[in-house]
């Protein structure tokens, strides 16, 4: 950013001393660094809650950032654009699901000195929309988890990522079914190792809600949920106003393109009497309504798009969840709106941590020890969520909850592969 600002500079000086000088002044203000402390809410009085606290406090430390990034907007761009991407080399895959749809499970491959041994924590990662294993914040992710000693394995949806579309069908805000047999199958693979899950945005939307309707059944150790939009209709109204609708453009865009290598297999539904696809109206979408009118809703029976909307955020699966989940957020996001954060019900729950973040912008989150090119902020303080989560339930004043956390496990585990899921195995490697 210096250099960048440095030609302009330049030019200015040559249009006198009293011109550079105030450009000089503008430069160190924006450059100026601010710093900003995280809220946290929920029932911090509670033993579970207070000891986790400290054994967490990167989510509660304060942050710096350049005072140019003390916007929503603005952080969210300088993020994408400029983030630096780890060189991580994936081992994928291929799960087939029940219904004849296919997605990719990807996992760092290392050399054989590096690997984890077998019982080693899994993190069962979920993207945003469209996002993938190839998403900076999802490679800083599969990083920081190996350095803290658990496998992450990144969980592509139908389409994402290179993941093979078999099936005219993709996903949605409230499809878990998916996620449920990859948890199964995470689970019947590493029968030894706690399974924790993080997903931002869409996927933070999806896994909310998937802890919701297991409840006390949860297969999982603990959860995190970034960024998630929770209530979808606030989420659309924040992207049709002002800036926030390139957003909305530039994700349509990318669904357009997704759908636009799979057309043939949803038109051929439609023309054999099958589920109505609208596939001509889908590829000249430059919303996300417009897309999830003619495709989303159809694949998943909804009647209409504000229905669907309606009805599938993860607000209301708030008060079900029965593991510990911890929920971060930024005030200033511009897809995941801060009027849709459920504080009552995050209190009411204490099962629930919420921080929230005065900056950050939408999966942005430039305050990290490694400044707008390092990692997001929340890195560190996931994985010492999960790592303290790892800690409490083997000490004797949480026998109960870790007496009840393997009981889970073990009634969800299944004995054997799921009925119906396969496995082929290919090795990707990405390229730095």
């Amino acid at each position: 950013m210096v250099l960048q600002a440095a030609a302009p500079l330049a030019l200015v000086q040559l249009a006198g001393p009293g011109a550079a000088a105030a450009a000089a002044v503008v430069l160190a203000w924006v450059l100026r660094r601010q710093q900003h402390a995280p809220t946290v809410h929920g029932q911090q009085g509670t033993p579970w809650n207070s000891a986790v606290l400290e054994l967490c406090p990167s989510l509660a430390a304060p942050y710096t950032l350049p005072r140019v990034l003390n916007n929503g907007h603005v952080e969210t761009i300088v993020a994408a654009a400029f983030r630096q991407r780890p060189h991580i080399l994936y081992d994928r895959e291929l799960l087939a699901l029940p219904d004849g749809g296919c997605v990719a499970l990807d996992t760092e491959d290392l050399p054989a000195a590096e690997r984890l041994p077998d019982d080693a924590p899994v993190l069962l990662l979920l993207p945003g929309l469209t996002g993938g294993s190839e998403d900076t914040y999802v490679q800083h992710a599969v990083l920081r988890a190996r350095q803290a000693g658990m496998r992450a394995v990144v969980f592509n949806s139908r389409g994402t990522s290179g993941s093979p579309v078999l099936t005219a069908q993709f996903y949605s805000a409230s499809h878990t079914e998916d996620l449920r047999n990859v948890v199964a199958h995470v689970r019947a693979r590493h029968p030894r190792s706690q399974l924790f899950a993080a997903g931002w945005s869409l996927g933070a939307n999806i896994l909310t809600r998937y802890l919701g309707e297991e409840g006390e059944a949860a297969p999982l150790a603990a959860a995190a949920a970034l960024a998630n939009p929770l209530d979808l209709l606030l989420s659309r109204a924040a992207m049709r106003t002002g800036f926030s609708k390139v957003y909305t453009r530039n994700l349509a865009r990318s669904l357009v393109r997704h759908l636009a290598a799979h057309a043939h297999l949803f038109e051929a539904e439609a023309a054999a009497g099958g589920r109505p696809y609208r596939v001509a109206d889908a590829l000249a979408a430059t919303t996300i309504g417009q897309y999830d009118d003619a495709i989303t809703t159809v694949s998943f029976g909804w009647p209409d798009v504000m229905t669907y909307y309606e009805q599938s955020g993860s607000v209301e699966s708030i008060p079900r969840v029965r593991i510990p989940l911890l929920c971060i957020q930024a005030a200033d996001d511009p897809i995941a709106p801060h009027a849709a954060i459920p504080y009552k019900a995050i209190q009411a729950n204490p099962h629930c941590l919420l921080v929230v973040t005065p900056t950050g912008g939408h999966l942005g989150w430039c305050g990290g020890p490694g400044g707008v090119t390092g990692a997001p902020w929340p890195n560190e303080g996931l994985t010492e969520f999960f790592t303290a989560v790892r800690s409490l339930l083997n000490q004797p004043r949480f026998a109960a909850e870790a007496a009840a956390e393997a009981a889970r496990q073990q009634a969800a585990a299944p004995p054997a592969e799921p009925a119906g899921v396969f496995t082929l195995r290919e090795e990707v490697h990405q390229a730095p």
